[in-house]
């Protein structure tokens, strides 16, 4: 078994919650907080209306994102 190689970098994000599912990522290197909330179908399973500042880019939308870049 080989052993691994060194560390190059450790993500520093921080997650708040601003209230129900609204959420302010802090991440490095942007200059403004992302916002990450709900829309569509997961606002719906999860009983939120439409057209509230919660609807949003979800969590998922991004790590499907990053995935693919």
């Amino acid at each position: 078994m080989r052993a691994m190689g060194r560390v190059i970098y450790t993500s520093n994000v921080r997650i708040e919650r601003v209230r129900g599912p609204l959420r302010r990522a802090i991440i490095p290197v942007e200059a403004e907080p992302v916002m990450f909330g709900v829309h569509s179908g997961i606002a719906e399973h999860y009983g939120v209306p439409a057209g509230t500042e919660s609807e949003r880019a979800a969590t998922l939308d991004y790590i499907i994102a990053a995935a693919g870049g």
